[in-house]
């Protein structure tokens, strides 16, 4: 008889609680289908007893100097790679992405955390002397309060302990994460590690609950700030309910990310680098690239070796190091995506690889989707506009760069845009006018390191100040002018200096 899947805690003011909610939801392994432990729906109390905890922990946490803050983060990226492969193991059972793909995620958390180290110097204000004649002027980066962080459920180590966590809790502030309730034991697990590096009591605090009890962090007067990825639709409304209850709000959302494919290009390396991004964590993931805008003298022979490289992609459970693509993170979302599948077909594109229903000897419980291809993709598909959020490509067939590029330009999304091309002028030109806020030229995933933000455009993102690099800092500071004057007259009073150890050579007699 197997075993009960393990009910899992929240955690407030450091203490691993038990929920008193008599609501649970799923997290499954995904490479078998089972259900290995379940994530509470935390109460409105327990939610509540979130944001006091972070916001009594504020006061003093904000005190302590930056220096001996970020030796917490010294601490933290030593304790990562100490238990590396144990989160990677961790977040392969519960996501589905392969081990390196795992591995890869994790790692990200300390990119930042390592960007974060530099806060003592990055957190410097500026100053001007003289400003006005007799006055200086000083400029200082002071944290806010409370921020909630909201993740998603496809890099559960990456952006909630590395998009979110370091930037916010290096820079004086605190933090409620809300992580995604399919996959929170790897947010728990590195919260542990939070806690082992010395992180205060209360600093941050976790949740996991539904939409409903989640809608407290976005009207909470405690609340300063809010971090979200996740979909438009959501992105929009966070965006909408947060800034009207007076606070700042970063929303990472929705993308239709496409590739540009002239016919110059190096077309091995294209085919290899298109797999990669439309391919790469089943498709989930906010930089991959699945459409791809293709001249059509070419547009037959790179699917030629679109077809060959997809053949050579194998299947199987995440953990294994063998693997090439893991299962789709739970089946739901696996139904969600043959969904959109068959509206392709529907649509009249040319489903040319149909990666549905795969068998994979050994694991026919799990949540497996083979890579798809679809070739004539139009403007009026709804596969072609839409994320799909899977490994599933679409390709337009355009004649000339200027159309591929009106293509690209006229999507409501503009995270990520690719141009696989030799032509300078081209490459360029296409990185000046393209629309998105992440370019590619001959890299198939422009996602930049933790030094730089991650900057969606368009309806991939709402806001003014993104995730990561001197934006991230800004978004969790917010900065205080001080101007001094002194009068020489005021001199009179307070005796004169003259000693060479600074002692007073003479008091003032007026003790007013």
């Amino acid at each position: 008889m197997s075993e009960e899947p393990k009910k899992l805690k929240y955690c407030v003011g450091g203490e691993w609680l038990d929920s008193k909610t008599d609501k649970y939801m799923d997290c499954y392994n995904p490479s078998t289908g089972e259900i290995i432990a379940k994530a509470p729906c935390c109460t409105a109390e327990e939610v509540e007893s979130a944001i006091v905890a972070a916001n009594a922990a504020f006061p003093a946490w904000a005190d302590t100097p930056a220096s001996k803050r970020v030796q917490v983060l010294y601490r933290m990226k030593a304790l990562v790679d100490k238990h590396l492969d144990e989160l990677t193991y961790l977040l392969c059972s519960e996501e589905g992405k392969n081990w390196t793909e795992s591995m890869g995620d994790v790692l990200k958390v300390n990119e930042v955390v390592e960007f974060a180290c530099g806060i003592p110097h990055l957190m410097k204000g500026v100053s001007g002397m003289n400003v006005s004649s007799g006055y200086d002027t000083v400029m200082f980066n002071e944290p806010l309060g409370v921020f909630a962080g909201i993740a998603p459920w496809n890099f559960p180590a990456m952006i909630p302990h590395g998009w979110m966590t370091p930037l916010c809790i290096a820079t004086g502030n605190t933090m409620v994460l809300k992580a995604a309730s399919f996959v929170p034991q790897s947010s728990m697990r590195l919260l542990e590690l939070w806690q082992e590096a010395g992180l205060p009591d209360g600093v941050v605090n976790l949740v996991t609950t539904s939409r409903n009890e989640a809608e407290i962090l976005l009207k909470h007067p405690d609340v300063k700030g809010v971090t979200f990825v996740g979909s438009t639709k959501v992105g929009k409304h966070i965006y909408a309910t947060a800034a009207a209850n007076g606070k700042r709000v970063q929303a990472l959302t929705e993308a239709k990310n496409h590739a540009l494919v002239l016919r110059d290009c190096k077309l091995e390396r294209t085919a290899r680098g298109i797999i990669n991004a439309y391919c790469g964590c089943a498709g989930a993931r906010g930089m991959a690239c699945p459409v791809v805008v293709v001249e059509d003298c070419i547009a037959d022979e790179l699917i030629g070796l679109l077809k060959k490289f997809v053949g050579e992609l194998s299947l199987g459970p995440a953990y294994d190091p063998e693997t090439g693509m893991g299962p789709i993170m739970n089946e739901g979302h696996l139904k969600f995506i043959t969904d959109w599948i068959q509206k392709g077909v529907d649509e009249g594109a040319e489903l040319i690889v149909d990666g549905r229903n795969p068998v994979v000897p050994g694991h026919e419980g799990g949540f497996f989707l083979a890579p798809t291809i679809f070739d004539r993709v139009t403007e009026e598909m709804s596969i072609g506009r839409e994320e799909v959020f899977g490994p599933v490509l679409c390709i337009k067939r355009v004649n000339s760069f200027e159309e591929g590029l009106n293509i690209m330009n006229a999507s409501r999304f503009a995270n990520g845009s690719v141009i696989y091309t030799q032509n300078g002028y081209y490459a360029r030109d296409f990185a000046k006018r393209t629309h998105a806020g992440m370019v590619g030229i001959n890299v198939g995933i422009p996602v930049p390191l933790g030094i730089f933000g991650f900057t969606g455009h368009k309806n991939s993102f709402f806001g003014d100040l993104h995730v990561m690099g001197t934006d991230g800092i800004r978004f969790f500071t917010e900065q205080k002018n001080v101007t001094t004057t002194w009068f020489p007259e005021d001199m009179e009073s307070c005796g004169t200096v003259d000693t060479w150890d600074g002692t007073i050579s003479s008091m003032p007699t007026d003790s007013k």
